[in-house]
């Protein structure tokens, strides 16, 4: 893969991922209680043999800087690298990145290196294992100038995805980014036949959905991202150039989750946590690398603890989980039940003098209180929960604004270093 660079789009304000994204970038957000969403396709990319990584990166930057710095380092002899390109004006270019075509537009330079002949484009904030070198290799073989991977979808996600129709040889002949309009979904729907010949089962799926990864023949990509300066790849350059390039597509039947909102994010870390989920981190061929913490294994005495994950550092006493991801450095009083929730734990312990701090202040400890209940959450980072706090929407409201917490898609979510006194009911 020397003749490959994996080019990661990170640059996404994440506005449906609010208030998760207030503080950070999309790509930044935890995941399963100690990984990053960046550190799944940085991972994809390495163990597919690429290690010549450039990340694109915009908006609350700062924390997926400081991750991707400590948790990627290659020795002299590798040749391999993990390169951050934040926006910045240039002598062409004053604006931010408008796109993910215009973010790779702004970058091509970095890009046109001796020896690069493809360019591998995958998004930060996707959940899914892929083996990049086959499909380049499919790429190669075709003798195609542009590979969508695609993966088969049900009609009723038709309206949120971008969807493509190929011929008998795998060409894109049609794409449309989110068809609203029923006849388009219609002429774009294809017989179970269509996939079996592929060996895949339909299982009542009946259309293509792109990924939003892509390979590019380099010069192609040039030629391309020159010849127009329209700032997306999915809404308006694979449509358009569908016409006169040779763009293929790669079937992909593998679990693959864009972690774009509130309810696919708190989903996909709830599945994470069964017994057999789809995403399989347990795989020693291809771990998820991440950046390691050296903290100490999880503390638990007395707890009744059913189908979650509990990360490194954790202090649990006397207390009951149940489908749940608890975050590394969770500290819990006792009597704590937590049920169907996300909690990210925290970025530091305190100490003696932040404790002091708090009680000059009268608000609790970052971590959770004596005899609390939190049944349907997500709770971010560096939170203080009192004791005797009860957080669940009862009332079965889907989208609220409150002092200090909100409510999207039914969810309740607890910002980043927010206070809920002791006795406090949502």
């Amino acid at each position: 893969m020397d003749n490959v660079i994996s080019v990661i789009l990170g640059g996404g304000r994440g506005t449906r991922l609010y208030p998760l994204t207030k503080e950070r970038s999309k790509p930044a957000v935890p995941l399963a209680g100690k990984y990053r969403l960046i550190d799944i396709p940085i991972s994809n990319s390495l163990n597919s043999g690429i290690n010549k990584i450039y990340v694109l990166t915009q908006f609350n930057s700062a924390s997926l800087h400081r991750h991707i710095t400590r948790a990627y380092k290659f020795d002299n002899f590798s040749k391999g690298f993990i390169e951050i390109l934040a926006a910045n004006q240039t002598i062409g270019s004053l604006d931010w990145y408008q796109g993910t075509a215009d973010a790779v537009r702004q970058n091509l330079r970095f890009f046109d290196q001796p020896n690069i002949e493809y360019i591998l484009i995958l998004s930060g904030d996707q959940l899914y294992r892929m083996n990049y070198q086959k499909f380049i290799e499919e790429h190669i073989s075709s003798g195609a100038e542009v590979t969508v991977s695609a993966i088969p979808a049900e009609r009723r996600h038709a309206h949120a995805l971008g969807l493509l129709k190929i011929n008998g040889q795998g060409r894109i002949t049609d794409f449309f980014e989110k068809p609203k309009d029923e006849e388009i979904i219609d002429s774009l729907s294809l017989d179970a036949s269509f996939f079996e010949k592929r060996g895949v089962e339909p299982k009542g799926r009946t259309l293509l959905a792109s990924m939003g990864i892509y390979i590019f023949n380099i010069n192609v990509l040039k030629d391309v991202l020159r010849k127009t300066k329209k700032p997306d790849f999915g809404k308006e350059i694979i449509p358009e150039i569908i016409k006169e390039r040779m763009v293929y597509a790669h079937l992909f039947d593998g679990y693959w989750e864009d972690i774009g909102t509130i309810k696919s994010f708190y989903e996909a870390n709830l599945e994470l946590a069964t017994l057999n989920p789809r995403f399989n981190l347990y795989s020693e061929k291809n771990p998820i690398y991440t950046n390691p913490l050296f903290l100490p294994g999880a503390i638990i005495n007395n707890c009744k603890i059913t189908q979650s994950i509990i990360a490194d550092g954790c202090v649990i006493d006397n207390g009951e989980i149940n489908n749940s991801v608890i975050g590394f450095r969770t500290k819990m009083g006792k009597n704590v039940t937590i049920s169907n929730s996300v909690l990210m734990g925290a970025d530091y312990y305190e100490t003696k003098e932040n404790i002091r701090s708090n009680c000059i202040k009268k608000i609790p400890n970052i971590g959770i209180g004596d005899n609390t209940k939190i049944v349907g959450a997500i709770v971010d980072k560096n939170v203080h929960i009192g004791e005797n706090v009860h957080i669940e929407n009862t009332k079965n409201i889907e989208n609220l604004d409150a002092e200090n917490y909100m409510i999207r898609d039914s969810i309740i979510i607890i910002p980043k270093g927010s206070v809920i006194p002791s006795n406090t009911v949502t």
